[in-house]
């Protein structure tokens, strides 16, 4: 459990400038199942038509989730580049609370592919995507 909190610490420690613009931060990591969970909390300025979520910025909490699903259990993984994202668009993804989880499908040295949903705070799937990424790991 320690082990799990030290992780999601370092992740928030380190999370990158957009997440925390869109209100985001991990909540939970289970090394067994290969997830991360983060929960965003986006402001209208994110949206269209009054409350929708722009479909880039569900894009990107998607991809945010997923990637750090990797770092959250490989510390080896020290960056991800995205070869390939397929978003769907289930609902309106509306402001407000939003759970976002990212899994690791499966993964190689160099390549991993990932699942990830977003629910909002009624639990109604709004968005999921599937993503091929390319992994760096360190020289050490």
């Amino acid at each position: 459990m320690s082990e799990s909190l030290d992780v999601i610490t370092q992740l928030n420690q380190d999370v990158p400038q957009f997440i925390k613009l869109l209100g985001g931060r991990v909540v939970a990591v289970d090394h067994d199942n290969l997830v991360c969970t983060f929960e965003f909390n986006i402001g209208r300025e994110y949206c269209h038509s009054i409350d929708i979520v722009q479909g880039g910025f569900v894009t990107a909490m998607l991809d945010a989730a997923m990637s750090h699903a990797i770092f959250a259990v490989d510390q080896t993984v020290v960056g991800v580049s995205s070869l390939e994202i397929k978003t769907s668009f289930l609902e309106a993804t509306r402001a407000g609370a939003l759970t976002v989880k990212g899994k690791v499908i499966k993964s190689s040295y160099k390549i991993a592919f990932f699942e990830g949903h977003i629910t909002n705070s009624e639990g109604l799937l709004t968005a999921t995507a599937s993503s091929v990424a390319k992994l760096v790991r360190n020289s050490q």
